[in-house]
């Protein structure tokens, strides 16, 4: 324990706390949904507009740059959300061939920039052991709006409300741990708790994971000096895995207890 610097690992720890807090209950409406590549989709997005505005040449910097990157996402989750409507049986592959899009004309405008690389590496695994105190604050405020919605205002402004919602939390999140660990964050602990039908349960059990598997992969990380945000995935992976087969002999203790949920959502409860 001495070698672990908790300076560094707390505000760490805190934002991967304050990404959980809002993709917990996302995650499990994106599964729910089937649209599991709508993170990667939303992100690059906004990643793109940062990226394009650069490229034009804009001298942006701090909320200029927060404003062009939520702009652009919520732009292209207002495009989603037309597509849900029209193209609903083909909607997550053509999520996914707006994500390689996306990403595609990143990397051609980032072609000939010297730093174009540095970019993508940080967009994609993020400075999650940067984290300063003072960027947590804005996120904590951000999220206990969007907490706020999901479990009080959702069901008058449902269908677009998420994709508008969804946009903002993930460009949020994506800006504190990178694309990797929001796409994890939002899923592993989503897919382990699923077939647990009692909603409360399935959230307290889905934040469990998500708490476990940011605070060991961090100590991993540090004790190993090892990139970050590549051992968190892996341990919520292995702490994902682990619930489960708990869950499983669970369920054969007590056949029907936690039998699959028929397309269950927050309406549910």
């Amino acid at each position: 324990m001495e070698n672990l610097d908790f300076s560094i690992l707390l505000p760490a720890f805190a934002a991967g706390l304050l990404v959980l807090l809002t993709h917990v209950p996302l995650g499990m409406e994106v599964l729910r949904k089937g649209i599991i590549f709508i993170d990667l989709a939303i992100a690059q997005i906004a990643g793109l507009g940062v990226i394009l505005a650069y490229s034009l040449g804009w001298d942006i910097h701090g909320w200029q740059v927060q404003f062009i990157a939520y702009g652009s996402a919520i732009i292209g989750a207002m495009g989603l959300y037309q597509l849900e409507k029209y193209c609903k049986e083909s909607l997550e592959a053509i999520i996914g061939v707006i994500f390689i899009l996306a990403a595609s004309s990143g990397l051609l405008i980032l072609a000939h920039n010297p730093h174009g690389g540095e970019y993508l590496r940080e967009l994609l695994t993020g400075q999650i052991l940067w984290v300063s105190w003072t960027q947590l604050i804005p996120i904590l405020f951000l999220s206990v709006l969007i907490l706020w919605y999901w479990f009080k205002l959702q069901t008058r402004f449902f269908k677009l409300g998420f994709y508008l919602v969804f946009a903002v939390a993930v460009t949020a999140s994506v800006q504190l741990v990178g694309v990797y660990l929001v796409f994890s964050s939002l899923i592993i602990p989503a897919l382990t708790v699923r077939g647990v039908n009692t909603y409360l349960i399935a959230v307290l059990l889905a934040y469990l994971v998500g708490i476990i598997g940011y605070a060991s992969g961090l100590i991993l990380s540090n004790y190993w000096d090892l990139p970050s945000g590549a051992v968190i995935v892996w341990t919520l992976l292995i702490v994902g895995i682990m619930v489960r087969l708990v869950l499983g002999w669970i369920r054969q203790k007590n056949s029907g207890d936690l039998s699959p949920p028929k397309g269950e959502s927050i309406h549910d409860i």
